[in-house]
């Protein structure tokens, strides 16, 4: 169990993670990140909510690097250069933050494309429309979201290989004969998922890493961390870090502690909290997050609701120890957290909904925002900021 958030904890966190950087004006951060493989920086992610980016925000929480998803279904529907993903994310770039975009194939509905099919011919053509318009201007691309839950169970097999394989060449490809070798994009191959989990350690997440290891134009791998424990973090590391080449590093594009959280959403709430704030006896902690879903809580009343529950201040030193555990490993490129609460995640809220909004850096859904145009902050804006590296 991590020790609560106290000064101890937050003056060991700086003194990982070293001053806060400095932050230009209107916005956009000073350019002097180093150019090193292993970064062991700290940013936003947005996942497919980019166009909720507030760089007010990201100038508050001194956020310098920002990932989010683009699905590349949506290149049916017009110019991908349009759509507000990628839009965002090459306004951000070049506003002077770092970015990276994952491209995401759901396929957890249809069947991976035979080799030779039309299908994958439109998937290919799909992605040569994509990648003028972010190659050069973002960061970092990470070829594919989270494999292993966006394809169909009985396909996690050499069929999911094959097709990222295909994928990735073809983006090496596109990136050798239209960016050159002085690439400012570098290529990462995400996401793995619950590796925590034996059972996850097949021979398709075997293949996932060799390719990884043997490709020379590939960075390294993403890892996706939602954890029930904080201990259940290293199994990652122990699984990756064996696996690649002694140059390459590792993305950590999302993690938090959510299926902790949903262990504890039926536990009853503080009576000092209850009788403070006007909740009957015996109130579950959905029932608190629902009732600020519903009619968004002041700053303070949400921060007693979490402060008050020993479920959650029994984390709260939770980002600090992940970061320093990524960074021990001198291999971390760059983590991104969960910024923003977004309208999936309160939709239909109840004791058996996953409760991601508890991971957020920013709570626009259950606080009240501020005056100043900006959402009120969530829990770990203040671990979030100390985290940042100059």
């Amino acid at each position: 169990m991590l020790r609560r958030l106290s000064i101890i904890s937050l003056t060991v966190a700086l003194a990982v993670s070293g001053a806060a950087p400095a932050i230009a004006e209107k916005g956009t951060p000073m350019d002097d990140q180093p150019s090193a493989p292993a970064y062991g920086a700290l940013g936003a992610n947005f996942n497919q909510n980019l166009d909720s980016l507030n760089y007010r925000e990201l100038q508050e929480a001194r956020a310098r690097w920002v990932r989010g998803f683009f699905p590349m279904p949506a290149t049916d529907q017009g110019d991908p250069a349009e759509h507000f993903a990628i839009r965002t994310i090459t306004e951000t770039a070049a506003r002077g933050y770092r970015t990276i975009l994952s491209l995401k194939f759901p396929y957890d509905r249809a069947s991976f494309p035979e080799p030779g099919s039309p299908e994958l011919a439109a998937e290919l053509a799909r992605l040569d429309r994509v990648l003028p318009a972010v190659l050069g201007k973002v960061d970092i691309v990470t070829i594919g979201n989270e494999p292993f839950i966006e394809s169909l169970p009985a396909e996690r097999d050499a069929r999911l290989n094959a097709f990222y394989e295909t994928v990735a060449r073809h983006v090496i490809d596109y990136r050798r004969e239209h960016c050159g070798a002085d690439c400012r994009t570098t290529l990462y191959m995400g996401a793995l998922n619950r590796l925590d989990l034996p059972d996850r350690h097949t021979p398709a997440a075997e293949r996932w890493m060799t390719f990884v290891r043997e490709t020379p134009e590939i960075e390294g791998v993403d890892i996706h961390p939602h954890i029930p424990t904080p201990e259940d973090t290293q199994p990652f590391l122990d699984y990756i870090l064996p696996r690649m080449r002694a140059d390459q590093t590792f993305l950590v594009t999302e993690f938090s502690l959510v299926w902790y959280w949903k262990q504890h959403l039926e536990d009853t709430v503080s009576p000092d909290f209850a009788q403070r704030y006007g909740f009957a006896p015996g109130t579950k902690a959905w029932q608190v997050i629902k009732a600020a879903i519903d009619e968004p809580f002041g700053q303070r009343k949400w921060n007693d609701f979490l402060t008050s529950s020993p479920w959650f201040t029994s984390q709260a030193g939770f980002l600090q120890d992940q970061l320093r555990l990524y960074r021990s490993t001198g291999r971390l490129a760059v983590a991104t957290y969960g910024f923003k609460q977004d309208d999936l995640m309160v939709t239909d809220f109840g004791p058996t909904k996953t409760p991601w909004l508890l991971n957020s850096v920013y709570a626009p859904y259950t606080v009240k925002p501020r005056g100043t145009g900006m959402s009120a902050p969530g829990f770990w804006l203040d671990a979030f900021k100390a985290l940042q590296r100059g």
